[in-house]
């Protein structure tokens, strides 16, 4: 998962995750294998991450499921979850976000554990970009937010969508469902401003997160 979005090298044949978000489907691709153990996969399957390399990698669900408790393989993998939550409550302001300094109204956040930090990357036509985060600005933004001290490091991220005047709707999702919505955008987008196409594709994207995703937990109580 580098900030520039490109393909991890040494995966050999296969198809690695991040190739499927910036390469249009056309329903499951033929060959396509685990990348742990090589047993053949269908389109929608599971995913884990790899520490080490900061990369994404296709699994079955038996592999997947050796990864799910905490501390499996010293730590060098991970398995991302599929919760997705919708914190309607989420306190984020235009002033907020200009704290944060991230130059677009579209970006993600997550605990990078190598790094020690969190980091927030916006997708754009080159791929996801890493911004510099403010910390002093994320202290403020996860005190207001009790949601995001449940977040897991490295597979789960706050990811943001501004909507102009109705403000920002926020949301936990996977880490992969944001490497989808970068490769959409490196995809669609033309011109200086996207294009029609790009942002209708962005907002049936989230469309289908609203969709799937249930309430904070944290939120509902407040």
């Amino acid at each position: 998962m580098s900030a520039t979005g490109k393909v991890e090298s040494g995966a050999g044949p296969r198809l690695s995750a991040l190739s499927r978000f910036v390469t249009p489907r056309t329903g499951a691709s033929p060959g396509e294998v685990c990348e742990m153990c090589a047993a053949p996969i269908g389109d929608e399957h599971s995913h884990v991450v790899n520490i080490e390399r900061r990369s994404l990698m296709c699994s079955c669900r038996a592999c997947y499921l050796l990864f799910t408790r905490e501390g499996a393989a010293q730590g060098k993998y991970r398995a991302v979850p599929d919760r997705y939550l919708h914190d309607r409550s989420f306190q984020l302001s235009d002033a907020d976000w200009d704290d944060l300094q991230i130059p677009v109204r579209i970006a993600f956040f997550f605990f990078n554990s190598a790094m020690g930090r969190v980091a927030a990357f916006y997708p754009s036509p080159a791929g996801a970009t890493e911004s510099l985060l403010s910390l002093d600005a994320w202290r403020d933004l996860s005190a207001a937010n009790p949601v995001l001290a449940s977040l897991q490091s490295d597979v789960e991220a706050l990811l943001v969508y501004g909507r102009g005047r109705e403000g920002f709707e926020c949301f936990i999702v996977p880490i992969d469902a944001c490497y989808e919505l970068t490769g959409l955008i490196r995809r669609r987008w033309r011109g200086f401003d996207g294009g029609e196409e790009a942002w209708r594709d962005v907002e049936d994207f989230f469309v289908r997160v609203r969709a799937r995703s249930g309430p904070s937990p944290i939120g509902a109580a407040s």
